[in-house]
């Protein structure tokens, strides 16, 4: 019989240090659930502030586009974590 203690030693020693540098799945539905939060964010906001406001379409078309600049630099700074090799 082995040494249990032996047995998991030598489990951890084949787990690699580093975390492969690859993108994941669940990294990537992460990131588009948190572009489509920032979206419908910006356009709720707008929308809100319209309401608030009594001006129909102007402040929805800035949170639409607050939400587009939001999601596209949060993108950007997630994949440059990846392509820096």
């Amino acid at each position: 019989m082995e040494n249990p203690l032996r047995v998991l030693a030598d489990r951890a020693a084949a787990v690699p240090e580093q975390p492969e540098d690859g993108i994941g799945w669940s990294t990537l539905l992460g990131m588009g659930a948190v572009v489509a939060a920032e979206l419908v964010a910006g356009l709720a906001l707008g929308w809100l502030v319209d309401r608030l406001a009594g001006t129909t379409p102007v402040f929805l078309l800035v949170g639409v586009l607050v939400g587009i600049v939001a999601a596209v630099s949060y993108t950007v700074v997630e994949f440059r974590k990846y392509l820096r090799n």
